[in-house]
């Protein structure tokens, strides 16, 4: 199992944030060939500069990296723009079950 793990900087206006995030981006990310599982955390975070935290599991690496670099991916790499810079991201490929250093694998 592999997950890419999105982790989205607190924004100046967190309404608009979520709007679009909820209602044009998560359809979106939800086409991605191969994705099992889609998860979104939002608030409780200790850190208030973090405002919400998606997770999308795939069968392998392979599988992450051949979902964002499809179409579908492509197009929701452009939506994410959108409402979020380059730098209010974080983004990360997790390769394994536990989440270790060793595991993670730059973007």
């Amino acid at each position: 199992m592999a997950r890419v793990v999105m982790m989205y900087r607190t924004p100046k206006d967190t309404a608009a944030f979520d709007a679009h995030y909820f209602d044009t981006h998560v359809p979106l990310a939800k086409l991605l060939p191969g994705l099992r599982k889609y998860e979104i955390v939002q608030g409780g975070f200790d850190n208030p500069d973090l405002h919400l935290m998606a997770t999308f599991h795939f069968d392998d690496a392979d599988a992450a990296e051949s979902a964002l670099a499809s179409p579908q991916g492509r197009a929701a790499e452009a939506d994410r723009r959108l409402m979020a810079r380059d730098d209010e991201v974080v983004m990360f490929l997790v390769d394994g079950c536990e989440f270790g250093s060793s595991d993670l694998v730059p973007m």
